[in-house]
């Protein structure tokens, strides 16, 4: 599985990518918005793990892009942040995404998350983000 990585901080794509490779996945990575959605939209990969934080466009930005282009709005997009404000959860599950998870985060957990939003059909992501935002409504 090929799985697009887009974090403008190093570390955290070191982290991805030596774990993602250890798991077998080829990891392609961007270090900003631009750099990761042109790269979306000519290496067509199976997973995006976004960053919500990004200079110059943010990660709703780039998902929309991704979600409007027809060759990746079937791409399962995992936001990746350290925002943990309700709003920012309901404006990244609104705008598409598959899953949020927030920084600090357990590389293994990543993983397998990748693993199983990559196995989810669409209606079954759908239903997901559909759940995420009646939780968090209440």
């Amino acid at each position: 599985m090929r799985v697009l990585v887009i974090d403008d901080e190093p570390d955290v794509l070191m982290l991805c990518r030596m774990n993602l490779e250890f798991a077998g996945h080829e990891v392609l990575e961007a270090s900003s918005g631009e750099a990761g959605l042109e790269l979306a939209l000519a290496e067509q990969p199976d997973v995006v793990v976004l960053d919500l934080m990004l200079p110059k466009r943010d990660g709703l930005a780039i998902l929309g892009d991704l979600s409007s282009d027809s060759s990746t709005k079937d791409v399962p997009v995992i936001m990746l942040t350290a925002k943990t404000h309700r709003d920012e959860k309901q404006a990244a599950w609104r705008a598409g995404c598959s899953e949020y998870v927030t920084k600090p985060f357990s590389p293994i957990e990543l993983v397998g998350l990748v693993d199983r939003t990559h196995r989810m059909s669409r209606r079954e992501r759908s239903a997901r983000r559909k759940r995420a935002l009646d939780s968090l409504e209440d």
